[in-house]
């Protein structure tokens, strides 16, 4: 790992990433700003859902000692005291959701530069698309909104609600720059839709072969950007024409778009085969791109890229299982305004993390693959740097 990286964690990683001058304009654009002075302002219930998931999952008032001890060793403490957790309740209710999903739709973008290893492929951006569920808290509120997920087998149902995030990752720096959130009973390719406000035409989008519906892939090709998705094994692919490097353009349309006279959305698709004694009844592979030209995207170039689309998955389980904490953490909050404020608030710390550890590796002598750098290594320095700094976390 470069040295930089702790060096620039140092400087306190949520205040840099999020300055309270943006804060404050984030929140003020919400409508959240406070008419008389509080206990607990806007700007700091935000930097203490930061911190929540910055050090989670620790209680709600471990947390604010965490935020409020940096304050009292550098002498800043001055007549503010920490709220009561009743107290950071209220102001989380007043706070609500929209000021974090505010904030983190200004903050996230793609980070790597062309000189980052991975990042691009012939002058395209890879990005990949995946989904995950959170188990929440178990409230009627909760269940109302996000609802249970079926029992394993087809009994009953499971024991709490689950949120489902649908999230487009930057492949090369594994930076989130965009989410969905949704309910357990929200399709993954339907949440998948609202990624296309925050494609350009320089992307390609990686994506398995849940993803692969006509609907989706007019909508995300609209925005100029290039898709390459993995294609269910029952899914019909006529050859309309082959092609030199052994693919075929071919057309795919769904029932419900010969209902409303779309016509079929042509396709170039790749097929092959991998030699893997772990993965037997798995090692057939058809891709579908809306690359259709050979000579600008060969097919053994888009199969060796297609595996990339796993930095997704490492990227959930860097939110999941290591941020988060252990993978049994349920979100505490017990309104669907909380969890959609912890859910953001998770997105928010990681971006700013791998924000942190994409600056250390522009710095180093030589190119870096993000995936030598431990997230862990980064998630801990961070968290150090929020007693030890305080920044400007001061109410």
């Amino acid at each position: 790992m470069p040295s930089s990286l702790l060096e620039l964690a140092g400087i306190g990683v949520l205040t840099r990433a999020y300055p309270p001058g943006l804060v404050d304009e984030v929140v003020a654009g919400c409508g959240r700003t406070e008419q008389r002075r509080r206990l607990l302002p806007a700007r700091l219930v935000v930097y203490f859902l930061l911190a929540m998931a910055l050090f989670s999952p620790a209680p709600y008032l471990e947390v604010m000692r965490h935020l409020s001890e940096g304050l009292r060793w550098a002498g800043l403490w001055g007549s503010w005291h920490p709220p009561s957790k009743a107290g950071i309740f209220r102001a989380r209710r007043r706070l609500g959701a929209e000021p974090m999903a505010a904030l983190f739709a200004r903050c996230a973008r793609p980070l790597a530069t062309p000189a980052m290893p991975g990042a691009f492929w012939r002058d395209h951006r890879l990005t990949a698309i995946d989904g995950t569920r959170l188990d929440v808290a178990n409230t009627p509120a909760n269940a109302g909104a996000f609802r249970y997920p079926g029992s394993g087998r087809g009994e009953g149902s499971g024991s709490y609600p689950q949120a489902h995030v649908v999230v487009l990752v930057e492949c090369g720096s594994h930076a989130v720059i965009d989410a969905a959130i949704g309910g357990w009973h929200d399709a993954e390719v339907r949440l998948a839709e609202a990624l296309d406000r925050s494609l350009a035409p320089d992307m390609l989008v990686l994506g398995d072969r849940n993803l692969a519906s006509t609907r989706l892939w007019r909508t995300l090709t609209a925005t100029g950007a290039e898709v390459c998705f993995r294609i269910k094994a029952n899914r019909q692919l006529p050859v309309d024409r082959k092609l030199p490097d052994g693919s075929w353009l071919s057309h795919i349309q769904a029932v419900g778009d010969k209902k409303a006279g779309h016509e079929p959305v042509r396709v170039r698709v790749i097929r092959y085969q991998l030699e893997d004694p772990g993965r037997r009844g798995e090692d057939d592979y058809r891709l579908v791109t809306s690359l259709l030209d050979p000579g600008q995207a060969p097919a053994t170039e888009l199969a060796a890229l297609y595996p990339r689309r796993w930095e997704c998955e490492t990227v959930l389980d860097e939110l999941k299982t290591h941020q988060r904490g252990a993978k049994n953490v349920v979100l505490a909050s017990k309104t669907p305004d909380g969890i959609r404020q912890e859910i953001y608030a998770h997105l928010l710390v990681h971006h700013a993390l791998r924000a942190l550890m994409a600056e250390a590796i522009s710095e180093a002598p030589q190119p870096v693959d993000c995936d030598r750098l431990s997230f862990t290594t980064a998630l801990r320095a961070a968290r150090r740097t929020v007693t030890s700094t305080p920044g400007t976390f001061s109410p």
